[in-house]
């Protein structure tokens, strides 16, 4: 007899049972599958008989409910054999396994595709995979022609490069990202990166769409941006002249003045003529 945390031989709770019944000889062997299940488990923690499920023509299984804590919806699975007419039932194997019900934990993710954006620390490896679609064999003629016109000037001899399915994943996500055509930034821009004395382009099939930014004083200095993203920045911005602050006009409050009375000078007599 074998036991395993693993599935039984076929369909077990849970999952969509074969239609096809078991022979009578294997359905009435729920004493044999009980006291099976009972010296792995022990007698206390085995509970009702739930049901029992064909595996083929000669096996099934019966299922008992786990009395275990912490095991609510969980079953004692129990396939039993027979070689045919004539033979005993004989005990194949046994298994904890979770019922339609039970709480179970999530499917397991390998860890290359668990990891995200921003998840690489200081000091952390991050591996691409051999089979990596974002990647092709650096000695295969790449699919990018603006690669393949300076290749052998300047003895390109990478093991892997971009592949056109890597270049479209990094345009689709430049251009969704925050220094794309449809950010905030963008959207109040005078103009667009494409115009912008400070845009460097890029180099292959991507200098169509993306460049980077060369302003130490924009917020995507050092970063990819899409052609048509701006900031206030843009190289050929021009104001009007004066105070960037707009100032008022200078208004005077007339109770707040001093007020001098004009008193009238009497004019000097005139001299009497002289003989």
């Amino acid at each position: 007899m074998r036991t395993r945390p693993g599935t039984a031989c076929g369909t077990i709770a849970g999952v969509t049972a074969t239609p096809t019944q078991p022979k009578p000889v294997l359905a009435d062997a729920v004493d044999l599958a009980r006291a099976a299940a009972q010296e792995v488990a022990g007698e206390q923690r085995v509970g009702a008989h739930t049901g029992v499920q064909a595996e083929d023509e000669f096996s099934a299984t019966h299922l008992f409910d786990a009395q275990h804590p912490g095991y609510g919806g969980w079953n004692w699975a129990v396939t039993v054999a027979y070689a045919g007419p004539g033979t005993p039932v004989t005990i194949s194997e046994v298994v904890l396994l979770p019922g339609a019900d039970a709480l179970v934990a999530p499917a397991w993710v390998p860890w290359e595709e668990r990891v995200r954006a921003g998840d690489l620390g200081v000091g952390d490896l991050m591996p691409s995979r051999a089979d990596d679609p974002r990647l092709s064999p650096g000695y295969l003629a790449s699919d990018d022609t603006g690669v393949e016109e300076v290749a052998l000037e300047i003895g390109l001899g990478r093991v892997r490069m971009l592949s056109r399915e890597g270049r479209l994943d990094a345009a689709q996500r430049w251009q969704s990202g925050e220094f794309g055509p449809r950010s905030d930034m963008a959207r109040g821009a005078p103009a667009t990166c494409g115009t912008c004395g400070f845009y460097l382009q890029l180099s292959g099939s991507l200098g169509a769409g993306f460049g980077v930014c060369a302003n130490e004083l924009t917020p995507a200095d050092g970063h990819v941006v899409n052609v048509e993203y701006g900031c206030g920045a843009h190289s050929e911005v021009a104001v009007e002249g004066g105070p960037a602050i707009p100032v008022a006009d200078v208004i005077y409050d007339d109770a707040l003045l001093d007020v001098e009375v004009n008193v009238p000078v009497a004019a000097p007599e005139e001299a009497p003529a002289q003989l």
